[in-house]
């Protein structure tokens, strides 16, 4: 406050005093402009005092009607900062004590009340008071710093020059689960995970050593062993000549974080590997096609006895495992077009239970258990027949001494609790499907890699590496989640959350043509293939069983040959995927002037390609490259004999 505003209470002091007083602090202090507030008597002056805040309190000794130290303390209650001067006539030495330490800030001798020593007593007072004031401030300030740092959810721990904790917050004992006598007087070594080299330890304290900030992040220990994540400020303290007495660490648990990075980079590997087996499928498949074609066109033309029969079945069977390899990679890039259906698992696992002991042997028990009020998912119940037995594959090689499988199924309401802990996983109601063994378990450091495409443990006789990157790419694509869990010894379990479909909205699958179907037909097929060696091989087929075949190098060669061709088109079989116009282009063209016509697409292609063509997961009137020549004849009789729109089919052929 300035000194022109200076606010006084002037407590039982008679009105000549008061008028000296304030003569004399006009003149020493140039206070003219000062306010006073009168109290004849102490009482008149605490009820002030309770309702109003003033620079200076000036008493007369005489209004105290008992005890002089109790009135100055009584006054000192209300206010602790205000300066109080006492106008007193005693000049024993023991009174001056008593008031002083009752909590008189100065007392000034009636006899004694002159210009100079006012002055004195008032700027001696006022000079009090703002000196508490700041300390009142700095401790008000260092209280709401120290009740930060307790309640801060981060850690926060101060050490001495050689690194001797001093200090450590609540949230410090809170993460770590030590208590304080174990960490005060203590290193921070206490928590070294031996995670970090040597090297690591020794940048970080020549860091802070120099005077500078450090930052990074670091593995550390809890007591009970466990590792986290801390990311690490450790901050230099100086005193006023700008020595470093201290330093402060201040630590954020980013454990969770790290694990959501995790999921996320893994996610995004397995997406760009799929993108990858996708991307070589359709020139693969191609190839795969020439060579499968080729030999059973040979083998049509060889008697049953002739000595090269066996090398084309062998060449047919090799091509086959290539073709399944390409299509695995291609379920597990989540590439492979579906049969999709409403399906009850429960009905998939009775199917699949007839065989799955023959397949895990005598030595392992199986037991299997419903749930019940499932509800259906959208899937491909082929796919999920694959889901089951690739895991109880793995499982029987986990338990090659016997054991126990159990396969479950339930309903689950997954809410906001779970999802928290998984936030990639959209909350709402899933059938589980759990497959769990008692196994040997899976190694810690290999749970991250257990669904990548050709990773395995086992030795290279007994897999592939594909099973569970199938398992995945399987589950993911039909929309579903898939978490494993295991230690080692004590076994392994793998759930799948599927989403249920409120009701069905799928038609159940098609009945597949079976293998007596007769191939041959008369009809008249035009055939756009781009591929000249896939174009002769199966336009020497189609000659073969009957059918009359106009070849097209690509789609607006095949518009020209619809154009120009004087009768009737039955069906066209288009490459999804060809040079300057797309086997769906030129299909809908050609149908123009055939509108009977209808339409077999092919493509070696993942899905993502060919939705960018119009073909659908739920078309039927596709074939996916490679598939044999017999495959091919069956499906035209399908479409060719179908009831049905031009260019749709309601079959699936069976290899």
């Amino acid at each position: 406050m300035s000194q022109n505003a200076l606010h006084l209470l002037m407590v039982g002091i008679e009105p000549p005093d008061v008028s000296l007083f304030r003569e004399l602090l006009r003149k020493s202090m140039g206070m003219g402009a000062a306010r006073y507030q009168l109290a004849p008597a102490a009482e008149d002056g605490l009820r002030k005092l309770m309702k109003t805040s003033f620079d200076l309190v000036v008493i007369d000794e005489q209004c105290a009607n008992g005890s002089l130290q109790a009135l100055i303390s009584q006054f000192r209650s209300l206010d602790a900062k205000v300066p109080i001067l006492l106008l007193s006539k005693s000049r024993d030495e023991s009174f001056v004590v008593n008031a002083m330490l009752a909590g008189a800030t100065e007392i000034i001798p009636m006899g004694d009340l002159s210009q100079a020593r006012l002055l004195h007593a008032v700027q001696y007072s006022l000079l009090i008071r703002k000196k508490m004031t700041e300390y009142k401030q700095a401790e008000d300030q260092l209280r709401r710093l120290s009740r930060a740092v307790e309640q801060s959810a981060d850690t926060v721990v101060i050490t001495d020059l050689q690194g001797h904790i001093e200090y450590a917050n609540p949230a410090f004992y809170e993460l770590t689960g030590f208590n304080r006598t174990e960490v005060i007087g203590k290193t921070p070594n206490i928590l070294k995970s031996g995670e970090q080299s040597a090297v690591f330890y020794r940048q970080l304290w020549k860091t802070i050593k120099e005077g500078n900030v450090f930052r990074g992040v670091l593995i550390n220990k809890k007591k009970d062993g466990a590792l986290f994540f801390a990311e690490k400020t450790i901050t230099p303290v100086r005193d006023a000549e700008g020595r470093i007495t201290h330093f402060i660490s201040n630590d954020r648990d980013i454990s969770e974080r790290r694990k959501l990075e995790a999921q996320l980079l893994q996610s995004q590997k397995m997406d760009a590997i799929g993108q990858l087996a996708g991307g070589v499928a359709h020139d693969f498949n191609n190839l795969l096609m020439v060579i499968s074609s080729y030999a059973e066109l040979a083998l049509d033309h060889l008697d049953p006895e002739h000595p090269l029969q066996r090398n084309l079945h062998e060449i047919l069977k090799a091509s086959r495992s290539a073709a399944d390899i390409t299509r695995q990679l291609l379920t597990f890039g989540r590439k492979q077009l579906q049969s999709l259906q409403a399906v009850d698992i429960n009905t998939v696992l009775e199917d699949i239970g007839r065989m799955l002991p023959r397949l895990i042997g005598e030595d392992i028990k199986l037991s299997i258990f419903p749930g019940s009020h499932l509800g259906r998912v959208k899937a491909d119940a082929v796919q999920l027949e694959q889901v089951v037995l690739n895991l109880a594959v793995n499982a029987r090689d986990a338990m090659p001494k016997g054991g126990e499988l159990t396969i479950e199924t339930s309903s689950v309401v997954l809410d906001d609790a779970y999802i928290h802990q998984k936030p990639i996983v959209p909350a709402g109601v899933y059938t589980l499907l759990t497959v769990s063994d008692s196994g040997k378990g899976i190694p810690a450091e290999d749970l991250p890699h257990i669904f990548e495409p050709f990773f395995t443990t086992k030795d290279h006789e007994k897999g592939t590496g594909l099973g569970l990157a199938i398992v995945y790419g399987i589950v993911k694509q039909s929309g579903g989640f898939i978490w494993v869990y295991s230690e080692r010894g004590q076994g392994t379990t793998f759930k799948i959350y599927l989403p249920s479909l409120e009701k069905s909205t799928l038609a159940s699958l098609p009945a597949a043509l079976g293998k007596d179907t007769p191939l041959t037909g008369s009809e008249t097929v035009l055939f756009a293939e781009d591929d000249s060696a896939v174009r002769n091989a199966t336009t020497g087929f189609l000659r073969s069983v009957g059918y009359a075949v106009l070849e097209a190098r690509d789609g607006a060669e095949a518009i020209q040959i619809a154009e120009q061709h004087p009768g009737t088109i039955d069906l066209m079989i288009a490459d999804v995927v060809m040079p300057g116009m797309s086997g769906c282009q030129a299909a809908e063209e050609a149908r123009k002037l055939h509108p009977e016509m209808k339409v077999l697409y092919v493509s070696g292609y993942a899905d993502r390609t060919l939705e960018k063509h119009g073909i659908r997961n739920d078309t039927s009137a596709f074939l996916q490259k490679p598939y044999t020549l017999k495959m091919l004849g069956w499906k035209l009789r399908s479409l060719l004999t179908a009831d049905e729109q031009p260019g749709v089919a309601a079959v699936t052929p069976v290899s």
